[in-house]
């Protein structure tokens, strides 16, 4: 095998990915993400749309500051507002890109954007080079270029590289192309854009017919040296190229696409974890890669060809991509440096304030459960990473009774600073639906439940429950998580979660509103 070429991973999941439904972050959760990406060794961060809101700006601005060896990339539609907003937040950053925007298809042409040929040439070039005063390194992207005719893709291209664009990323918006058209689509801009080889040709493909990898893939043994995705695949309408697919695409298929990535492997599953946890959005079981089913051999035959020779029925090692080798791990007489190992084996990053509150936990959880596994702590950690900083409201107590032919009934206590609040309910359909209606009285936050799944973090019988939900208020939707031994508990921790995050956002939009007499114009979602 000859020198592999160097593919560079351009990952949207805090900017794509977060345009899914539900899918939104806090400021702090978006930290983790990036410390995250930082150490899984991604190329490119796409840390924002910083005009689309304050909130977003102020992601951007605090990630660019904060982490180097990493570019730091935000989105721009093809306007100087919008690029002046993004250079604003990304000024201070090691290696700053800005990402400009602007749809190419003639069905975006006509009713979208209401532009000519013309016009869109003379809108992409002016975009590229307004973004080229402020840095060096500039992506352009032709939205929906997938639907847009060739002649004037290429057209298109051509303009943004002599405009000085570095990076020519090609989207399939919509995801409406299949793998050969997409081959084709890059082999052509290869073969017909004279200045091509003074830019690196990327490509962003969305999941609607389920061929976003396989798109990516046609793309990359065309000539394109740079690929657009998020973790687990999350983004908008079914979602984005699968960062972890197509990294292990390429490493385990070097020999057919004689390629390679940066990506430190090993980090891929604690990092589908973390964004899995902060999202609420959870990874299916048969997921490739980082699902829980994708090392799992149940047939006997696929058992005993492995106990003889494990290639038998795995092209990759689970180790390689960050599952543990083993799964129970301590008991009630571990200590905490004991935990510390065991969390940084499972790829955590915890500080002193976390660990501590972890260790607090895992002795209380000690107590009820005789063994813990690597599930019991995955759940424990994840909890304390997305809890809500400064909760508003906390657990205190509860007591429940149900029965058949017997109206459900709780006594609720929550604490809020000092002080405590009780409440006794007998409604609902049963002790969930009246803990829900306890805790509104409670808090006064109204809620409606869009979703709702509890699932054992572990096996046997005494396994953690971990509860997520959906909510709605007014309008936006929050989502909520919770761990107990007791589903009821683990159920109320979730809806809790959500109060407070519903609380938080409130606080921020007080105080953005407060603070910021004249905020960007808003920008709608981008879609490229």
């Amino acid at each position: 095998m000859g020198e592999l070429r160097m593919i560079k991973i351009f990952d949207t999941t805090l900017r794509d990915g977060e345009q899914s439904p539900g899918c939104s972050m806090n400021l702090q959760e978006k930290l983790e993400v990036a410390q995250a990406l930082v150490d899984l060794n991604v190329d490119i961060i796409e840390a924002g749309f910083p005009i689309a809101s304050p909130g977003d700006f102020e992601a951007v601005r605090q990630i660019a500051s904060t982490f180097r060896g990493v570019t730091i990339c935000g989105l721009a539609r093809c306007n100087d507002q919008d690029i002046d907003r993004a250079w604003e937040a990304l000024k201070h950053a090691e290696s700053p890109r800005i990402h400009v925007f602007l749809a190419t298809s003639a069905i975006h042409r006509q009713f979208k954007l209401k532009m000519t040929r013309e016009e869109i040439l003379e809108r992409a070039v002016r975009g590229v080079e307004r973004a080229l005063s402020y840095c060096d390194d500039v992506e352009f992207s032709p939205e929906d270029a997938a639907r847009t005719e060739r002649d004037f893709l290429a057209e298109v291209v051509e303009a943004a590289i002599r405009a000085g664009a570095t990076t020519i990323n090609i989207p399939d918006t919509v995801g409406y192309a299949v793998p050969k058209q997409m081959g084709e689509t890059i082999a052509f801009l290869m073969n017909s854009v004279p200045n091509i080889d003074r830019a690196t040709i990327s490509v962003h493909c969305h999941n609607d017919l389920g061929l976003a990898v396989a798109n990516s893939l046609a793309a990359i043994e065309n000539g394109a040296g740079q690929v657009e995705c998020t973790i687990n695949g999350i983004g908008e309408r079914a979602g984005n190229c699968a960062l972890e697919e197509v990294v292990m695409a390429l490493r385990t298929r070097a020999d057919y696409y004689q390629c390679a990535t940066r990506i430190n492997t090993r980090r891929l599953v604690p990092t589908s974890r973390l964004v899995s946890t902060i999202t609420g959005v959870a990874v299916q079981r048969n997921k490739a890669i980082v699902g829980r089913n994708a090392f799992a051999h149940e047939a006997g035959i696929h058992q005993d060809g492995l106990l003889k020779e494990r290639t038998t029925y795995e092209i990759m090692r689970p180790e390689d991509v960050g599952w543990s080798k083993t799964d129970l791990v301590l008991g009630k007489h571990s200590g905490r440096a004991a935990l510390a190992d065991r969390a940084r084996a499972l790829g955590y990053r915890l500080t002193g304030e976390q660990l501590q509150r972890v260790f607090e936990q895992f002795k209380l959880l000690a107590d009820k459960k005789k063994e813990i596994y690597d599930g019991d702590l995955v759940a424990l950690i994840e909890n304390q990473i997305r809890s809500v900083p400064h909760e508003e409201w906390s657990l205190v107590s509860f007591r429940v009774s149900s029965g058949t032919n017997e109206s459900p009934s709780i006594r609720l206590t929550l604490r809020r600073g000092q002080q405590h609040f009780t409440e006794e309910c007998s409604m609902g359909d049963g002790p969930i639906d009246a803990a829900f209606w306890a805790v509104e009285r409670i808090t006064g936050v109204p809620v409606v439940c869009k979703d709702f799944h509890v699932r054992s973090a572990t096996i046997g019988r005494d396994a953690q429950g971990e509860a997520t939900l959906e909510v709605e208020h007014e309008g936006d939707t929050y989502r909520g998580r919770g761990v107990s031994t007791d589903t009821v508990e683990a159920t109320i921790k979730a809806l809790l979660d959500a109060i407070n995050r519903i609380v938080l956002t409130k606080k921020d939009a007080a105080t953005t509103s407060a603070t910021t007499s004249d905020g960007p114009v808003q920008a709608t979602n981008a879609i490229q």
